[in-house]
């Protein structure tokens, strides 16, 4: 199980991180990467550094297990159904990141703008990428459960939770107005229908 965990890691980190990067370089001349948070509040700082803990503890959960350095939680162990759900997320990701087009971006820049993209998957959710990031992790979870796969989707959770609340929706909001709050009012943030923003 290692083994399949480590191959399909990688096969997201190279599609979710760079084909997409490149795709947006070559469409653009920009590959669409923003550290800005890393620079803000610290609550920003904090969202930004679990999401970066969360693909460090999940590049690290199979390779700690090949070196027999940790240990799988087999009672948790689920390999056929984490599989699947690791290869819909990888897959969910990819195209939820393909629908946004030019408006792609790894992080926040405050000064720039992009186009709000309210067409495919974000007719039904907000945050389609987040949500097939968490799915992915959970299935690599059930595919190898260890303390760093584990902790890898904890980080993960929490860190989309901050990123999507205290950095990209106040900046939506900013920079979209009236049109962000009528989509956020009607769509749901990770799942269709739950999460929902009142109108101010």
């Amino acid at each position: 199980m290692p083994e399949l965990a480590l191959a399909l890691y990688v096969l997201y980190l190279a599609l979710a991180f760079g084909l997409r990067g490149w795709l947006q370089w070559r469409r653009t001349g920009d590959a669409g990467f923003r550290f800005g948070a890393f620079r803000a509040s610290p609550a920003e700082r904090a969202g930004a550094l679990l999401l970066v803990v969360a693909l460090v503890l999940g590049l690290g959960a199979p390779v700690l297990a090949l070196l027999g350095a940790i240990p799988t939680f087999v009672a948790l162990q689920w390999p056929g159904v984490g599989t699947l759900l690791a290869l819909a997320g990888i897959a969910g990701t990819l195209h939820a990141q393909l629908e946004m087009g030019a408006s792609w971006r790894v992080g926040v820049d405050p000064g720039e703008r992009t186009a709000l993209r309210t067409d495919g998957p974000f007719r039904l959710v907000r945050n389609p990428i987040y949500s097939w990031m968490v799915l992915t992790a959970a299935g690599l979870a059930l595919l190898l459960p260890n303390a760093a796969s584990l902790a890898a989707l904890g980080a993960l959770v929490v860190g989309v939770e901050l990123q999507v609340r205290l950095v990209e929706e106040p900046y939506l909001q900013r920079t979209h107005g009236p049109a962000y709050a009528r989509w956020a009012a009607a769509t749901g943030r990770f799942v269709p229908g739950i999460g929902r923003l009142t109108p101010s």
